[in-house]
């Protein structure tokens, strides 16, 4: 079993900065895909951004490229999305994923795809 916990969100303004910290427990991440997704509220869920196990390949929403990044640090166990230069679009709840399959270094988006979710950290982006 895997439990993943976001932490970081918070409500900013326009153009600020933040970091989300998503960190597992119960079994070891390291061989899996990590991805990042949102919602709002009466939307499906959308993706943000995925690192693979490896580290080898990293994608990115058209909408946040250029301003988020990802990274994981498997030592800790976890993944981070760094936002910057925000914007009241994203406005969302966060979620962090384990991609199901595990050394997969493809790019998909779907959260079908993804079995282990968190519970979700709140971002809110005031104009």
């Amino acid at each position: 079993q895997v439990q993943l916990v976001e932490s970081g969100g918070g409500l900013v303004q326009a153009g600020d900065s933040l970091r989300l910290s998503c960190a597992a427990s119960g079994r070891t991440l390291s061989n899996y895909a990590l991805g990042w997704f949102r919602q709002t509220p009466g939307k499906e869920r959308q993706f943000v951004a995925a690192i693979t196990w490896n580290f080898g390949n990293i994608y990115y929403a058209d909408s946040v490229e250029g301003r988020f990044t990802i990274s994981r640090d498997s030592a800790k166990n976890t993944v981070y999305l760094q936002m910057n230069s925000l914007k009241p679009e994203d406005t969302a709840v966060y979620y962090c994923a384990r991609r199901s399959r595990p050394y997969s270094s493809d790019y998909d988006p779907l959260p079908g795809s993804y079995d282990y979710w968190g519970q979700g950290t709140q971002v809110t982006v005031s104009s």
